[in-house]
Formats: structure tokens, C-alpha cells, sequence
């Protein structure tokens, strides 16, 4: 069967056509070899026919031997790991990651069809495992805090052999972003004030955390510290302003 598979895929082509003057413009699509093993074609069956988004902040290959650590340390501590348990401590809890938000989110089936089919998250655009953002947050069970676990990949650089100054600046808005929205959500940012202390080594893992300091009517402000992950060494942090908005906003344009 999975030869029989592989002959209908690597024979496959899609090809359209563009109307230009009397001549018309095709493209073909590249084929899609299948020389695999029957398990293999199973798999990538799925991954082709599959409506299930992938959720990148679980494990994938690219995850050092750092950020599997941490990424098991906040998991243990999860509500279903330490469910049954007298002394629970702090409980944390993942949160999924896609590489379109709208689509997934709550009115998103309405959302996509408003903003460009092929859009994708800015931190989830890249396939290759481990070449840019490799991240998972987790917030605490009174949402006061939240924590990322973060591996800057090699696409990410800016001083030699370390990372972009951008790239955190874009960390820190994310993980900022992302508890304010758990706090107030929808929201946007509307200040982000960040003092870079020392550079980031390409590769390496860090945390980023976010506390919230104090909220006013539509405005939540947070603090961001970025660290080595056994905190002895301060890399930047920040103070950020969130506000609370209404969706009809961001569709005003």
C-alpha cells in the first residue's frame, strides 16, 4: 500500500494557470516524494490531511538538554501532575502556541477570513525546528506570574554569535503580551521600555518572566526580567503598558 502511495504522490502535480495577454503563465507544484517506509507514509498522510494544528510549544527534536530540563520542572508542577497532592505549592500551567492565533482563537473562524490566508504568527513563521524561536510559556494559577522558557535559534542573530537585540525585544513583548492578555484580554501594547544588561549567546536557553506590577481601569502594567536559567545572570529587563481594547478596533483598521 505505501508504495502504491508513494507512486500516486511522487506522480502528483497541481498546476494553474494566469491569464497574461494571449499567453498564459503555469506553475506546477514541486513533488512530493514518498520513499519511505510503510509507518512514515502513515505519518505523512496525516500530516498532509490533518485539520489539527500543531501546537509549537510542545518537545520537538531541535529542544536542548536546558530547556527540556525546565520544560519538565514546570510541567511536573502542573495542575494535573500534582493533582491529589496535600502540599500542591505553585501550580503552572502550559499554554499552546499556534502559528496563526486568529484562526484558532475564539471567533477566529470569522476572524481569518478577514485578514490574508497565508498570515502567520511572527514567532511561528519559521518550519525548521531550532532555527529561530523555540519557546513554551507557562503562567502561575493566580496568573500573577508567567514564564517562558526560551532557545534562540541561529537565524536570530545580530552581534556576532549572539542574539538580536530585536529578537528579545520581540520575546519580551510576546511573554509581556500574552499574560496581559490572560489578565484583560483582548489587549495591545502601548509601551515597552527595555534596558539590555548583558548579550544572549545563539543557542543558548533563558527564562523570561513576567510579573504584573498593577492594573488601572484599561491598563496593565508588568515587569520583565530576562535571565540565565539558574538566574545568576541578569541579560535584560523591562517594564511594559498594556490596554484593554475591543476587537472591533483592530477591524476599524
Amino acid at each position: 500500500m505505501a508504495r502504491n502511495v508513494g507512486r500516486i504522490f511522487s506522480g502528483f502535480r497541481c498546476s494553474g494557470s494566469l491569464p497574461f495577454g494571449k499567453t498564459q503563465l503555469k506553475t506546477r507544484c514541486p513533488r512530493l516524494l514518498l520513499r519511505t517506509t510503510p509507518e512514515r507514509t502513515v505519518v505523512a498522510l496525516q500530516s498532509i490531511f490533518s485539520h489539527k494544528p500543531r501546537d509549537f510549544s510542545l518537545p520537538n527534536s531541535s529542544w536542548g538538554e536546558e530547556m527540556m530540563r525546565l520544560y519538565n520542572h514546570y510541567n511536573s508542577q502542573s495542575e494535573e501532575a500534582t493533582e491529589g497532592q496535600e502540599d500542591q505549592g505553585e501550580q503552572w500551567t502550559r499554554l499552546p502556541s499556534y502559528n496563526r492565533s486568529l484562526k484558532y482563537a475564539t471567533g477566529g473562524v470569522y476572524l481569518s477570513k478577514i485578514i490574508q490566508s497565508k498570515a502567520r504568527l511572527f514567532t511561528r513563521n519559521i518550519r525548521d525546528p531550532g532555527a529561530a524561536f523555540e519557546y513554551v510559556l507557562f503562567f502561575r494559577r493566580d496568573k500573577q506570574r508567567c514564564v517562558c522558557i526560551f532557545q534562540a535559534g541561529h537565524l536570530l542573530e545580530g552581534p556576532p554569535g549572539h542574539v538580536h537585540g530585536g529578537a528579545i525585544a520581540t520575546m519580551i513583548d510576546t511573554v509581556t503580551g500574552t499574560h496581559a492578555s490572560l489578565l484583560s484580554a483582548p489587549v495591545m501594547t502601548a509601551n515597552l521600555n527595555i534596558n539590555y544588561r548583558s548579550p544572549i549567546p545563539l543557542g543558548s536557553t533563558v527564562l523570561i518572566e513576567s510579573t504584573m506590577d498593577k492594573e488601572e481601569g484599561k491598563k496593565t502594567f508588568l515587569s520583565c526580567r530576562v535571565t540565565s536559567t539558574d538566574g545568576s545572570k541578569l541579560h535584560t529587563e523591562a517594564a511594559a503598558l498594556f490596554v484593554s481594547i475591543n476587537v472591533s478596533h483592530l477591524l476599524r483598521g
